[in-house]
């Protein structure tokens, strides 16, 4: 069999799992051990087929509406991604028994609107229309009192009630360079906006986008492990164009690597979303290595040490022998 081509792989650090998704699967996993099947789970914990996969062969039910859940005290969880205001006054009236694995950097951007709106702000959300996350925060707030910003050009054309009385949010998984220009363009155009104290795109976020923008410049290609509906994820290959990698490309598992765009290259980056477990990363370092003289080096960027605990009610129980 004739040689393998050499293939230096950089994979960059950090990358997958942040401690909000440790947090909200780590809440199904627990409250499986404590509960016993069925828990129920509204919308998917996270955005990974193979996370939501592994969960469900646990005894997870995932739906997208309360509706599904039936009456009776199995836990239902509501996601990482949080859910507007109605969902838990709807599950109380129901008296369900609910989890909140809302991640708490998301909670914090909820806050942050409900003051805002108690002040009497105007509000604006920069996001993505029809994100779990954006669904989750315009509906913390009555109808009309939060308007959606999704690009530079929807900035630019933004006309507030009162320019001297207004907000601005983010959604936590956004390109921050993207969110930058955006409220550089708000701020331009009204002055007296306010801000978050600090600013709402997540830690997480944050340093997956610094490392694949170290790495990017670097490789001939680079793979982002992810889901297509994750939108960290899609951000990180968006930020790897940016950078300069000539190709970057979104994969859910090997199976779904095209080779075809691969077959010449010398090095390769890798990087994982934040709801992509290492499990996925590892198999497709596995799939290279069967086509490749693979030759791994990580490089490091911020060294991450966040952690956020279980919600209350499943932090003490321990789980039935």
């Amino acid at each position: 069999m004739a040689d393998k081509p050499a293939l230096k792989v950089l994979l960059c650090s950090p990358r997958g799992f942040c401690a909000g998704v440790v947090r909200a699967i780590e809440t199904v996993e627990r409250a499986l051990a404590l509960y016993g099947p069925p828990v129920y789970v509204r919308h998917e914990i996270v955005h990974n087929r193979y996370v939501v996969d592994s969960l469900r062969a646990k005894g997870a039910i995932f739906v997208e509406d309360l509706a599904e859940v039936p009456d009776g005290d199995a836990p239902v969880v509501f996601s990482a991604h949080g859910v507007p205001r109605m969902v838990p006054e709807e599950a109380a009236r129901r008296k369900l028994f609910t989890l909140d694995a809302t991640c708490p950097l998301v909670t914090k951007v909820h806050r942050e609107a409900e003051i805002h709106f108690r002040r009497g702000r105007e509000i604006v959300l920069i996001g993505h229309a029809g994100h779990p996350e954006v669904v989750g925060t315009l509906g913390q707030l009555p109808a009309g009192a939060i308007t959606l910003v999704q690009s530079l050009a929807e900035a630019e054309s933004f006309t507030p009630r009162d320019p001297d009385n207004l907000a601005f949010v983010t959604q936590t998984t956004l390109s921050v360079q993207d969110t930058a220009e955006i409220v550089d363009r708000l701020k331009a155009r009204f002055p007296a906006i306010v801000g978050p104290h600090k600013e709402d795109i997540c830690y997480a976020t944050t340093n997956r986008q610094e490392a694949v923008r170290k790495v990017a410049p670097m490789v001939d290609a680079m793979i982002v492990v992810g889901s297509p509906n994750s939108s960290n994820s899609q951000r990180l290959r968006e930020v790897a164009v940016r950078a300069g990698c000539p190709y970057a490309v979104l994969v859910e598992r090997a199976a779904d690597i095209d080779w075809g765009f691969f077959s010449g290259i010398a090095t390769l980056g890798v990087t994982a979303g934040a709801s992509a477990p290492e499990v996925l990363v590892e198999e497709v370092i596995d799939a290279f290595a069967a086509k490749f003289a693979v030759d791994v080096e990580t490089v490091f960027g911020v060294e991450e040490r966040m952690f956020f605990p279980l919600p209350r009610p499943l932090r003490e129980e321990q789980p039935a022998e």
